[in-house]
């Protein structure tokens, strides 16, 4: 169920509510509850107001009739009482409610990351995905569209809802009572004048409501501008000139001004203030049948005094009786209109969380064996192309992975090198064809078990701006010694040794002040200890090194081919020479293997693409070539 239109509510009441209240159940799911003590505030809110109009009412009344000291002193005394153990208990359930809301900002950002993490990586990877992922952000944290804005109308909704039940037996009673018979407004006791006046107060509570829903709507149309408009300024003034290098070609190239005329692509000026200017005509004109038609009762309630209806106190608390009742209900209609504007984001919110994951979760377990000799992982006519794409990126690919080899894919930029590595990790299901683990469908295996068997270091890695150590532990936990050990076989030892606080050191500055900035091959390096840390079975290389030149990267390979030792690793490179010493050398070539075997069969066959990518790339590496 997915609106059709951004600027339109799409969905039938029974929708509208269905979101409505899913929306209310995921919030009282969080960690700490959010529902029960809004409810509990509203509640308090919407009695306070009535008990100090009943109270004085009380106290006018006997003011101007018996005056008797000790019933206007008892009145007194309990109002105190009274108004003070209303507003203990409503500090009580106010801290209480800032407690628990103090959790409900990132909590619900938890929802969107959670929902991130644990969707098919193919989707995590599709622009349209990410596009809504970073779109219901902005609601959030922009314009509050959402689950903030509804926890805000949820709240005044219940208020409203009280001050109607509260003073509805009040405001009623009033237009029952009649005039005596000797006063010559006698007009009054008419059915047409309390049907004129009963008329004017339903029409303010229900005008009123809808023209200030009107004019909310409004600005729910310009969440969507005003998120590109975040996106823009987050862009320009945050990421343009974050980091060394950015600011490098900040100041090399004068894109000072490149970033000034991109600011001012948007402006938050030119978007909401015709949206202000024309919402206030909405708000004033709801305001003013609100205070019209409150006029108007004054009148109703002065004359039915004058006529000798009721005494002086009576005038108060039938007149604030009227105002709670009015007021109250216009509350929970205008806020029922804000939660129909908001549920265009709100829908947009679950359309989201509700993406299914196709990936079949197997249960099979993986069983771990701890000389790694016993993984033997098979490709039987494994094709595969993206989502929404005809072109297949992988064509019939036959590979078998044989436990203890080394194996090499080489091959040039988009031949489908990582898309195979991403398959045989599982971050990918094959369109067509099975891939086995020791002759079983992969899909029977617990995912994560499964996933558990390979590290790999891709060419796009990530470290996180956490401490050295738990970079490479990938836990907040872990054992100061594996640590030592993996950072010592990458060569990063000397380096450890610099950093201030060990292990305990921060990787740069996004966390912690004092974060250590570290180089590009100081990264890899790290990464690299990384995947020697996880102690899996099957290693993976994939062109992690691209950025140093030919020769270090094939000396890079060949060290880290003699520290995993007895370990299945695989090799991936576009450089030929950085993969001379693996066993076997898979060669793609537009999605296709086109030829297999060692490094001095293939530059053998003068025909083949092997030879050809060698002799391309020999004068990089002329002193080593054949």
């Amino acid at each position: 169920m997915s609106p059709k239109n951004d600027n339109m509510n799409p969905y039938t009441f029974k929708q509208n509510v269905a979101l409505t209240i899913r929306g209310l159940k995921y919030l009282e799911n969080l960690p700490k509850p959010i529902i029960i003590p809004k409810t509990l505030v509203a509640i308090v809110n919407a009695i306070a107001p009535i008990v100090n109009i009943y109270f004085s009412a009380m106290i006018l009344d006997e003011l101007a009739g018996g005056r008797t000291q000790s019933r206007l002193v008892s009145l007194v005394v309990f109002a105190i009482g009274v108004n003070l153990t209303i507003m203990l208990v409503k500090s009580m359930v106010t801290r209480w409610d800032m407690y628990c809301s103090s959790y409900r900002f990132h909590s619900v950002l938890n929802f969107f990351s959670d929902k991130a993490m644990s969707m098919d990586f193919i989707d995590m990877e599709d622009p349209k995905i990410r596009q809504e992922y970073y779109k219901i952000l902005q609601y959030h944290t922009g314009t509050a569209h959402g689950f903030s804005s509804m926890i805000f109308a949820y709240n005044i909704i219940i208020t409203g809802l009280m001050q109607v039940m509260i003073s509805a037996g009040i405001a009623i009673y009033l237009f029952t009572i009649r005039v005596p018979e000797s006063s010559h407004l006698q007009w009054l006791n008419l059915p047409i004048s309390r049907f004129v006046f009963i008329f004017i107060l339903a029409s303010s509570t229900f005008l009123a409501p809808y023209i200030s829903t009107r004019g909310g709507n409004i600005f729910a149309k310009a969440a969507d501008a005003n998120a590109r408009g975040n996106r823009i300024y987050t862009s320009y003034v945050t990421n343009m000139i974050e980091g060394e290098s950015k600011v490098k070609d900040i100041h090399i190239y004068n894109q000072e001004c490149l970033i000034n005329e991109g600011l001012t692509e948007y402006s938050y000026f030119d978007v909401w203030q015709p949206l202000f200017n024309y919402a206030s005509k909405y708000n004033a004109l709801g305001s003013m049948v609100t205070h019209l038609a409150n006029g108007l009762l004054y009148l109703f309630v002065a004359l039915h005094a004058y006529a000798g209806s009721f005494g002086v106190g009576s005038i108060v608390l039938y007149v604030g009786a009227i105002i709670q009742f009015s007021n109250g209900m216009s509350t929970v209609l205008r806020n029922i209109g804000w939660l129909y504007n908001n549920n265009i984001y709100l829908g947009k919110i679950f359309d989201y969380l509700d993406i299914p994951n196709k990936m079949h979760q197997g249960l099979l377990s993986v069983e771990r064996d701890k000389d790694c000799k016993n993984y033997e992982i098979a490709f039987c006519n494994v094709s595969f192309k993206y989502p929404n794409s005809k072109i297949y990126a992988l064509k019939n690919i036959n590979l078998k992975f044989t436990p203890g080899y080394r194996m090499a894919i080489v091959g040039q930029n988009g031949s489908g090198k990582t898309t195979l590595i991403k398959l045989l990790c599982r971050l990918y299901d094959p369109t067509d064809g099975i891939i086995t683990l020791n002759g079983v469908d992969i899909k029977k295996y617990d995912y994560y078990e499964y996933m558990a068997i390979f590290s790999v270091v891709f060419q796009d890695f990530g470290l996180l701006p956490l401490t050295l150590g738990q970079n490479i532990a990938t836990a907040i936990s872990y054992d100061d010694t594996r640590v030592m050990h993996a950072l010592d076989l990458v060569g990063f030892k000397s380096r450890l040794e610099e950093m201030p606080e060990g292990l305990e050191t921060y990787l740069y500055k996004s966390f912690e002040e004092e974060g250590v900035e570290i180089s590009g091959g100081e990264a890899q390096k790290i990464a690299m200890a990384r995947a020697l840390y996880k102690n899996s079975p099957f290693v993976i290389l994939d062109e992690p090194t691209a950025a140093l030149d030919p020769l270090a990267e094939a000396d890079m390979y060949v060290r880290f081919n003699e520290i995993v030792e007895g370990k299945t690793a695989t090799y991936i490179s576009h450089r030929l020479s950085s993969c001379r010493f693996c066993d076997d050398i898979i060669v793609l070539h537009e999605g296709c293997i086109t030829q297999q075997g060692s490094h001095d069969d293939l530059i053998q066959d003068l025909n083949g693409k092997y030879h050809e990518l060698w002799q391309a790339q020999a004068q990089y590496y002329n002193k080593k070539a054949v």
